[in-house]
């Protein structure tokens, strides 16, 4: 085996051995009876957390305090060595499957309604509609092209009779070819950024994104 091979070789171990510790982590944005139990733990050794079963900032930021006080990797999330310091027993399995990513990508989403449109924007501060999408997606550890036109060409065409909760939605607005998207939420609404309104909810079938609808793209 070459030496090319087998560098190429490592790089893909390493990215899929990445990935799957990311999969199997419990991290911001998790809920659940086992959150509350790594919230009460990290209560108990004095961290400023709530056992409410909801992963949020704070949770997260113990987590990274607990991680740097004992030698781990300070990254916020709970993968097996962190459970086992922390709880004093083996990580359990954690699944998720495309619906349970989408309703946590949805549910993240929400939170950024009223932000205010900034053309290039990535930011909390200020999102444009790709820059909400991308930043929205990542919070689920998925990682999105930077623009709109460049996110239209990933994933796989959905048809508009079969879309899904997660799906990216994308329309011709002021230019030709995919210049807006937005986030698929169900019963026919899609949430974006919107240039005149922010973060906002809409309907697929309003009159105006009706007619600037061009497709669709399933990354779940």
């Amino acid at each position: 085996m070459s030496k090319v091979v087998r560098v190429l070789v490592l790089s893909l171990c390493l990215i899929c051995m990445s990935a799957i510790a990311s999969a199997s982590s419990f991290r911001l944005g998790d809920q659940g009876a086992e959150i509350a139990e790594i919230q009460a733990a990290l209560a108990s050794q004095g961290y400023d957390v709530t056992a409410d079963g909801d992963f949020g900032p704070a949770t997260q930021a113990a987590v990274a305090a607990f991680q740097s006080a004992n030698g781990l990797d300070n990254d916020g999330l709970v993968g097996a060595m962190t459970y086992q310091t922390l709880m004093g027993r083996n990580m359990p399995v954690v699944s998720r499957s495309s619906n349970y990513i989408a309703k946590r990508i949805i549910n993240s989403s929400l939170n950024y309604i009223g932000v205010p449109y900034v053309f290039g924007g990535t930011t909390p501060s200020g999102f444009d509609c790709s820059g909400f999408t991308r930043y929205v997606f990542a919070t689920a550890g998925i990682s999105l092209p930077r623009t709109a036109d460049v996110q239209f060409e990933i994933g796989t065409p959905v048809s508009y009779d079969n879309l899904m909760p997660g799906d990216l939605v994308f329309f011709s607005t002021y230019t030709y070819g995919a210049s807006h998207v937005g986030i698929y939420m169900g019963d026919g609404n899609f949430i974006n950024a919107s240039s005149s309104r922010g973060v906002v909810v809409d309907s697929l079938s309003s009159s105006y994104w009706a007619s600037c609808y061009i497709g669709a793209r399933r990354v779940l």
